[in-house]
């Protein structure tokens, strides 16, 4: 089977390293090379496979995913007007990529830990829909002492929120300390931890996320980030 070809100035805009106009100045800059040869043309077509950016193979073609310990004080958002964005931390062609890199759900500016990015719609799609179930585990430091009936009314799959018209789906909790706790939930709903704990009366002072699905920050520190590969099907 013959490989999918490509226009140069596609890949390189598809893949955020310029636009399709900017392409020329690239390819006349001998910054593109096709199978060891400078390009000469942006139109010309190649595999991508064959395709080198300053002697580097095309970084993620087939899709970016990554995963960044994100650290406090930032917003997953692509608006800088809002505040420092975890944006600023990676690199900027991400988001120059078609389509972007964007975050899976969100992460409150306070919140730290596990958060998922990527340009590929279909995993958004699987890892926030509330059908698949995703887990999520949480690390919660509490300003109140935390009751054992907590674990029964979280896993029964009854509590309703505030302004929501469906109960929230069961989730686990696991005391860890007078006010530490473990909750894994399979849903994500707008500030659903605070809102949860808010429910029963205790405000929450440190939240981390330390699982996403399969994925943790592993060795990372706040701020770092690590490129995955994409899950099979």
């Amino acid at each position: 089977m013959s490989k999918p070809v490509r226009r140069l100035d596609q890949i390189l805009a598809n893949l955020g390293y310029c636009s399709r106009s900017e392409a020329r100045g690239w390819v006349r800059g001998g910054r593109v090379l096709v199978n060891d040869e400078k390009a000469t043309d942006p139109a010309d077509k190649a595999p991508l496979a064959s395709v080198l950016v300053d002697h580097l193979p095309l970084e993620c073609p087939d899709g970016l995913l990554v995963v960044l310990n994100k650290p406090a004080g930032y917003i997953c958002t692509h608006d800088a007007r809002e505040g420092p964005i975890v944006f600023d931390i990676l690199p900027h062609r991400w988001v120059r990529r078609n389509p972007p890199a964007t975050t899976v759900g969100r992460l409150d500016k306070d919140t730290t830990g596990v958060l998922l990015i990527t340009d590929q719609g279909t995993l958004v799609q699987r890892w926030t829909s509330p059908h698949h179930k995703v887990p999520k585990i949480y690390e919660v430091t509490l300003d109140g002492e935390l009751r054992p009936e907590l674990i029964e009314i979280f896993a029964a799959g009854t509590l309703l929120l505030e302004d929501d018209v469906k109960p929230c789906l069961p989730a686990k909790l696991e005391i860890v300390g007078p006010h530490e706790a473990q909750l894994e939930l399979v849903e994500g709903r707008y500030h659903q931890v605070k809102r949860m704990f808010g429910s029963q009366g205790l405000n929450v002072t440190r939240l981390h996320r330390s699982h996403f699905g399969e994925y943790t920050i592993g060795d990372l520190k706040p701020g770092q980030w690590r490129l995955l590969p994409l899950p099979a099907g």
